[in-house]
């Protein structure tokens, strides 16, 4: 029997990736879909592309939750905790894609986006859903918390380090880039055609959202409190995520040392791919699929280790991410849905 899936917030960019993907599902039906702009609409009305695949009218955040078991939410920061619990109340799976259950601290949630914890059980109760790190918490959660982009390029990328305690504290600097569309749908001045076209920026310098959010995963996989420089980027193509991670080991690390302690780590990974030695990363080799691909480097001059980190801001870092949860959440293959291919050109 297929699981039951609805998707609030369904007309934007991450909204749509999740009916992009579950419609490829052999093991889900989108049942409902919702939109406050375009209520009442068909979804194709508002994406030509969908036109004749799935001409779902476009409903109320209460209706696709009265219609399905699982309930993905891709909205802005503050929009999601009503909805969780009702799904809660319920005994519904719900799928956070915005930034509301992503931080442990409310004085953190408060500091960064401005808000305050209406719930605090249902924070709680909510899991952190990057797989590869928490796969064990994820199974059988109710409330998962899905990972910014960035975030989970950046984990991803320092994992096997901060697990075998590597890294020297303080020393962790995140140069990231990132496709437009991880700006969302809505409009701004600096994803405006004639500024974002040839051109290439850093933007948010030592002050990005996501910046407490890696600290925060940084410090769980490690044990100890983390602190980062962090500077994103914004790139003028579509999507993709490029992190390129500096840090300084404990003690001297090989290139050779390196690449055998990422590997083992990984080796059983579905959607981690270390390249070989004297590979390197590139967007576009994973662009809409669930991958992350890395690619190692040591600097025997400065001593530090160089870590790149490559995902498809809309699918792991975002659509992809979170089927790959539900899958975990529901009993699932983990990559039901999930095995998509990227295009070689």
């Amino acid at each position: 029997m297929s699981i039951k899936a609805g998707i609030v917030g369904a007309t934007g960019y991450a909204g749509l990736e999740i009916v992009r993907l579950l419609l490829g599902h052999p093991g889900v039906e989108i049942t409902a879909v919702s939109s406050v702009s375009f209520t009442g609409k068909p979804l194709s009305e508002v994406y030509p592309s969908m036109a004749g695949i799935i001409d779902m009218i476009l409903e109320d955040d209460k209706a696709v939750v009265a219609k399905s078991d699982v309930v993905f939410a891709s909205l802005p920061h503050g929009l999601s905790e009503e909805i969780a619990a009702v799904c809660a109340a319920k005994g519904k799976l719900f799928i956070d894609m915005g930034a509301d259950f992503r931080l442990n601290s409310e004085e953190d949630y408060k500091q960064w986006y401005g808000g305050a914890y209406a719930q605090p059980e249902l924070h709680e109760a909510a899991v952190y859903g990057l797989p590869e790190l928490f796969r064990e918490k994820i199974k059988g959660a109710r409330i998962i918390a899905n990972p910014g982009c960035y975030p989970t390029s950046v984990a991803l990328g320092l994992a096997p380090l901060l697990e075998k305690g590597l890294v020297t504290p303080g020393s962790i600097i995140v140069d990231a880039k990132s496709g437009v569309t991880g700006a969302g749908r809505g409009l701004s001045q600096n994803t405006h055609f004639p500024d974002c076209n040839e051109s290439f920026a850093p933007y948010k310098i030592a002050q990005h959202r996501h910046t407490p959010e890696i600290e925060q995963t940084l410090s769980m996989i490690g044990g100890d409190p983390v602190t980062i420089t962090f500077v994103p980027h914004l790139l003028p193509v579509n999507r993709g995520i490029l992190s390129t991670i500096y840090a300084m080991p404990a003690a001297p690390l090989t290139l050779d040392e390196l690449h055998a302690l990422y590997t083992d780590r990984y080796g059983d990974e579905k959607f981690v791919r270390v390249m070989p030695g004297g590979g390197t990363v590139n967007i576009n080799q994973v662009q809409f699929s669930n991958y992350c691909d890395i690619s190692l480097h040591a600097d025997p001059r400065t001593g530090r280790v160089i870590i790149a980190s490559a995902i498809d801001n809309m699918v792991k870092g975002a659509a992809g991410q979170a089927v790959q949860n539900m899958n975990l959440a529901c009993g699932l293959p983990e990559d039901s849905g999930l095995r998509l291919v990227p295009p070689a050109f």
